[in-house]
């Protein structure tokens, strides 16, 4: 019984029973209520506000205190999210489910109604319970002698008391299957009976209800999609044409060669076969485990949900061996995704001569995920360096994160080239016999005091992803961050304070989930990653430089599986995904935006060169540099936003838009590229550089 005290007469009958000395009543609703408010997200005021009710257990004698029914609902099955999520709790609530033969039924029932698989449940038996069905039927010595559906149903009552449960304690004869099968949605056949399992088939087919069976051996289940096979034969054939009737009146002699056929003996275990032979003789009846019985629980109740949320789950037979399985125990590798052998190879170092000098430095330049967008060749009069659009990535639309590249790869090399006293004049040309930007850098003679004293520091430049400590940074440095970027023609906006830096970093966190749940972005970013032993390690980001814990670095591991994204996805969920960009934000000093003065990609290779310079300098500064390349940053009409991601197209524009408005860009700039500035040490690892997208065409 479920009592409201707000109800008069309910109130009388908590009355009488609070008079009667035998009555013990039980109240731990303060605790459930703590529970519910400790849900996430927070619960309607409407659900925390429910008047709890209060559930009288006859055969206990005891009064339990409990939420209202959609408070408890929402606590008792908070746990099963998002391995099913509420949406598909609440479509599983609406099924109606018949379980007949309540000794191997008795857990498949309970375990319907854990899950919340369930809406309903119809329990039928006529056997009452005996002590030999204490190995395997989860019920107590208080039990005995009673009928088994009433059992079970008790048990069902004391784990959720709002689930209707009827019981149909004559069990299943041709007179009742009719009462047993109207309205159910599916039936979970357990009976002993043969000739009750054709019954239950017939009917459930007559009226197109699903028929699943778990049979206590190796794991074999069978599913009969009725509902969709309206003409299935029953027992997937395995029985013939078979009476009902016939089989009813055999001996258990003569039905062992139909048992033979429907369970194919010859996959069954061979204890179980030995000891079907024994029956009657030195066993008094078919042996079963609770190991068993449970895991058939398991494997129907995995049935149900597909069924009940329309997924794929086609007639047939299967078999989850778990003998067989550890029969074929396997070692798991040891993989040390941290530790890694492979040297960092100056590019410098090993092409010979002013050439290979000027070469080692171009290829030095950040790019986008390390993809190194260019091929370089070098005569003894000019070096040339041409984009290369197939090493492009989803977020670099219009190739504009490709042409940020090639101008910091410009910058390096007139670096070393004033180095060497060799600078010369630089050309950029779009759309130069087919390549989308070219820029050429002669070999001259002119000198450049400035440029030649940023070679050390430039051979020093790295990407840097420790946290950092967030220290000021110094006025004059500031100063000449903002001289070295107009020097190069581009202009520079820097967040300093910590109400900005707050701002960038909720703008920037909501990019990254977006990036994670958008499925071309998501494929780039893995793709992007180098563990130690990969033999592509010398383009890519070597995971260690993500500067991450071995937690950190193994939750990596799931956030690159796509169909973990997919589910985030699909739950509309995910807001954890940029938490690791916003406490790097918050923990800056600064975040420099350097704006390229227009859209061509001309333009945005000189932003590029004065990123590279801007970066040189903060390093030389004591700063360490960290590139920052949100989803939305070269996308500059909805045509960029659409082609990012149709799914986020507009919420990254209003991010884009929000971005753009706190660090004060305007007038027909865009960003070429964030640079995160922080204190720290410096970084663990170096990135490699790949020389096969260079020519050395000299002797």
């Amino acid at each position: 019984m479920i009592l409201d005290a707000g109800d008069p007469a309910d109130r009388r009958v908590l009355d009488r029973l609070r008079a009667d000395p035998v009555v013990e009543f039980i109240d731990s609703s303060k605790n459930q209520l703590a529970e519910l408010r400790g849900l996430l997200p927070a619960p309607a005021a409407g659900l925390v506000d429910e008047p709890r009710r209060w559930a009288y257990y006859s055969w206990r004698r005891t009064v339990v205190a409990v939420l209202g029914p959609r408070a408890f609902r929402a606590v008792r099955l908070d746990r099963n999210r998002n391995i099913v999520t509420t949406e598909e709790q609440t479509r599983l609530a609406a099924l109606r489910i018949g379980v007949a033969g309540l000794s191997a039924g008795h857990v498949i029932a309970h375990t319907l109604a854990a899950q919340g698989l369930c809406g309903e449940l119809r329990l039928t038996d006529f056997d009452e319970l005996e002590l030999t069905n204490l190995n395997r039927v989860p019920a107590t010595v208080f039990d005995i002698g009673v009928n088994k559906a009433v059992v079970a149903a008790r048990r069902i009552a004391e784990l959720d008391p709002y689930l209707p449960v009827t019981i149909m304690d004559t069990g299943l004869t041709p007179d009742t299957i009719d009462d047993f099968l109207d309205g159910l949605d599916i039936v979970v056949e357990e009976c002993d009976s043969l000739d009750m399992k054709v019954i239950v088939r017939e009917g459930a087919r007559a009226r197109g209800i699903p028929v699943l069976m778990a049979t206590s051996d190796r794991g074999l289940v069978d599913v009969e999609r009725f509902d969709l096979e309206p003409d299935r034969p029953i027992m997937h054939g395995l029985l013939g044409d078979v009476d009902p009737a016939s089989l009813a009146r055999m001996t258990s002699g003569q039905k062992v060669p139909y048992l033979v056929r429907l369970l194919e003996a010859e996959h069954l275990s061979g204890r179980l076969v030995a000891s079907v032979v024994e029956i009657d003789r030195m066993l008094s009846t078919w042996p079963q485990v609770s190991g068993d019985i449970v895991l058939g629980a398991t494997v129907i109740a995995e049935a149900v949900r597909r069924i009940g949320l329309g997924e794929d789950l086609r007639s047939g037979r299967t078999r989850l061996d778990v003998g067989l399985a550890f029969d074929h125990l396997d070692q798991p590798p040891i993989r040390d995704r941290v530790a890694d052998s492979t040297v960092y190879l100056d590019p410098a170092s090993t092409l010979p001569g002013v050439a290979g000098v000027i070469v080692g430095a171009a290829i030095r330049a950040p790019s986008g995920g390390n993809s190194q967008p260019w091929h370089v060749e070098a005569l003894p009069t000019a070096i040339t360096i041409g984009l290369a659009p197939e090493h492009t990535s989803t977020i670099d639309v219009g190739l504009r994160g490709s042409a940020v590249a090639l101008g910091a790869a410009v910058f390096n090399a007139k670096v070393a080239a004033a180095a060497q006293g060799v600078l010369g004049p630089v050309s950029l040309a779009e759309n130069d016999n087919g390549v989308p930007l070219r820029a050429v850098l002669e070999i001259g003679d002119a000198r450049d005091a400035d440029l030649a004293d940023l070679y050390q520091p430039m051979l020093a430049r790295e990407t840097n992803r420790q946290m950092g400590t967030g220290a000021p940074m110094r006025a004059e440095t500031i100063e000449l961050l903002h001289t070295v970027s107009q020097r190069e023609g581009a202009r520079l906006h820097l967040l300093t304070s910590r109400e900005d830096l707050d701002a960038a970093a909720t703008i920037l966190a909501a990019a990254d989930r977006i990036r994670y749940l958008s499925p071309k972005l998501h494929g780039d970013m893995a793709s992007e990653l180098r563990w130690p032993g990969d033999p592509r390690s010398d383009t890519g980001i070597d995971v260690r430089s993500l500067e991450l814990d071995p937690g950190d670095l193994a939750l990596l591991e799931i956030l690159r599986r796509p169909d973990v994204m997919d589910h985030l996805l699909h739950w509309n969920a995910g807001t954890a995904l940029g938490a690791d960009t916003r406490r790097r934000i918050i923990a800056s000093s600064g975040l420099a935006v350097i704006a390229a003065p227009g859209t061509t990609l001309i333009d945005y290779a000189r932003g590029g060169s004065a990123v590279e310079a801007v970066w040189i300098t903060a390093q030389q500064h004591g700063l360490a540099v960290q590139p920052i390349a949100p989803a939305f940053l070269y996308a500059v009409d909805a045509e960029d936003f659409k082609e990012l991601s149709t799914s986020f197209e507009r919420e990254l524009q209003q991010l884009q838009s929000e971005f753009l408005r706190l660090v004060g860009m305007r007038g027909g700039t865009v960003p070429a590229l964030i640079l995160r500035l922080t204190s720290s040490q410096p970084a663990s690892v170096r990135s490699h550089r790949s020389l096969d997208r260079v020519s050395l065409l000299y002797g």
